[in-house]
């Protein structure tokens, strides 16, 4: 089962955000791409803690297509170091992962 993931990442502007979630879908990445928020997330940068609002995308797709999600967030975002973390669906329903696979490309 571990074939699926959920790969999240935040940004402080939700056109960013958005953008970044248009494009996965479109082309295919992502079957589906949640944006929530804001979110205020506190953190170490620049050798002090700070803290800002931000918009979290849960980002819904295949360990094959992780790359090419992680290239793209990069190509759009505006962070430094922006958070690409990927999580394996361990279970789920399997209508749900079917259509997941059904709707990225392979």
């Amino acid at each position: 089962m571990e074939e699926y993931l959920q790969i999240y990442t935040t940004s402080d502007r939700i056109d960013i955000a958005e953008a970044i979630a248009k494009r996965l879908v479109e082309e295919r990445l992502a079957a589906c791409v949640q944006v929530s928020g804001p979110i205020t997330s506190t953190y170490w940068w620049q050798g002090k803690v700070d803290t800002s609002q931000e918009w979290l995308c849960i980002i819904k797709t295949t360990k094959n297509l992780y790359k090419e999600v992680e290239d793209t967030i990069k190509a759009i975002h505006h962070y430094d170091v922006p958070e690409i973390i990927a999580v394996p669906i361990i279970i789920g329903s399997d209508n749900y992962l079917n259509w997941l696979k059904k709707e990225v490309r392979t």
